[in-house]
């Protein structure tokens, strides 16, 4: 008998606390500082140009095998009366989200920092009807990057910073 009028009891001051109700599509949680969802490219702003090599690097690092790196030699290196340094450029990059394990190999082992993990809702929120959809190409991976959403996470200062 004192289990159920403790049961009971328990049931009645659930029913009485106010609905806890969040607006999703509208409102988003705070993400943590330091999650991470998906792998994105990130663009160098002061040479115009992504920074990646195309060194495959991640591509050999990656546990799924889910990208895809092609390079070319860069049209914009100094020898050719450009501004980069860089002798190689990323010709063509795929990662396919639906592979991806989110482990953040492929972010450690880039020797440009040319690669992030998009810690913004859009990294979050990728919902489509076809597995196709979730193959990103290099114009997607650049996106968020080139308009400034993304945020890095900088060790040496050991904050966020605005990429």
């Amino acid at each position: 008998m004192r289990g159920l009028a403790k049961s009971m009891l328990t049931t009645l001051s659930v029913f009485m606390r106010p609905p806890v109700t969040r607006n999703y599509p509208n409102v988003h949680r705070p993400l943590p500082e330091r999650d991470r969802a998906f792998p994105l490219l990130l663009w160098d702003k002061d040479i115009d140009e992504p920074f990646c090599t195309g060194c495959h690097a991640c591509e050999r690092a990656c546990p799924v095998e889910c990208m895809t790196v092609l390079m070319k030699d860069n049209p914009n290196h100094k020898s050719v009366g450009g501004t980069s340094s860089r002798r190689k450029i990323i010709d063509k990059f795929w990662i396919d989200y639906a592979r991806c394990m989110r482990c953040n190999v492929c972010v450690e082992v880039c020797n440009f920092d040319a690669i992030a993990m998009n810690n913004t809702w859009s990294g979050h929120e990728t919902a489509v009807h076809d597995r196709k959809d979730l193959v990103m190409d290099l114009p997607q991976l650049l996106a968020l990057s080139r308009g400034g959403a993304i945020q890095e996470w900088v060790p040496v200062l050991g904050k966020a910073n605005e990429a």
